[in-house]
């Protein structure tokens, strides 16, 4: 092999293993549903007001990010439907408590999930009906602008 043979083998190998790290980064990244199918699991939790709430947003538990809202949608009886996906390693006991809380006074919305020490934990798939829902600061300021909130 000539100098000139081998320089272009280096290159070309070179490319190669950078084509091959950028296709593993985009891929871990990206957050394949497909690769990450096994580390998750899902749970279902019922709202009346879930407003601010984007698929995207974190669930955590004691202000850890153990998952994220994969879907949001509206059920049978108008009540918001948010599927949570939470880590494989986080188990959440059936007397749990979710909540839409806020970052900051006008941040991004999560779910706050409140564990409970019940030793039955949610399955795959199970709803949580214990919830408190997104409160409006919109409609609040606007009441005690407009003096239509009571004071004792």
């Amino acid at each position: 092999m000539t100098k000139n043979n081998t320089l272009e083998m280096v290159v070309g190998l070179f490319i190669l293993i950078g084509f091959a790290a950028f296709g593993y980064l985009a891929l871990q990244l990206g957050e394949v549903p497909f690769l990450t199918a096994g580390k998750t699991y899902t749970l279902k939790a019922q709202f009346n007001n879930v407003a601010g709430v984007k698929k995207g947003a974190s669930v955590q538990i004691a202000g850890v990010v153990v998952g994220e809202v994969s879907a949001v949608s509206l059920g049978e009886d108008a009540y918001a439907i948010l599927s949570l996906q939470i880590d494989n390693s986080v188990k959440v006991p059936k007397d749990s408590m979710a909540s839409v809380k806020s970052q900051g006074i006008i941040g991004d919305k999560y779910i706050q999930l409140g564990l409970g020490g019940d030793e039955d934990v949610f399955q795959p798939g199970e709803m949580i009906v214990d919830t408190e829902s997104s409160v409006d600061i919109e409609s609040l300021i606007s009441k005690f602008a407009f003096g239509s909130v009571k004071s004792n």
